[in-house]
């Protein structure tokens, strides 16, 4: 770990969180039934991760240095959404054989961290006096 690939890690980062907030916002009128801007992220990180992580493999039709590697798949891509290494590792479990192991990383994935926002929220909540809200704007639900 250099103290370059830290700077562009961290240069990644900030330009994907800011991505995020853009996109959420765009994304609030439409989001009343259900969280559309974190899908749109989501699913947009994913892609990108997928996309650029294998094109730009050293035996990628477009290989790059790995310091452009770590700027978008862990600074622009982890700023703007983890789910896109979630994604990514999944589908490496997949593309190994391991379903069982993927379907575990699924279900844990999203059954721990529901249960684990759960128990943060429960346990501010009590520290708060018993109060019910996570978010106090609506941009912050769509884009947390």
């Amino acid at each position: 770990m250099s103290f370059t690939s830290c700077l562009v890690v961290i240069l990644g980062g900030a330009i994907g969180t800011f991505l995020r907030y853009l996109v959420s916002l765009v994304a609030l009128p439409i989001s009343r039934e259900l969280p559309w801007g974190t899908i749109i992220i989501n699913i947009s990180g994913s892609f990108v991760i997928g996309l650029f992580g294998t094109l730009t493999l050293v035996s990628g039709r477009f290989p790059v240095a790995e310091n452009w590697r770590l700027f978008v798949m862990i600074g622009l891509c982890g700023g703007y959404t983890t789910f896109s290494s979630f994604s990514l590792q999944t589908l490496d479990l997949l593309r190994s054989g391991a379903t069982m192991r993927a379907a575990l990383n699924i279900g844990l994935s999203v059954l721990l961290c529901i249960a684990a926002v759960a128990l943060g929220h429960w346990i501010a909540a009590q520290l708060n006096g018993g109060a019910v809200a996570v978010a106090q704007l609506p941009i912050e639900e769509d884009a947390s």
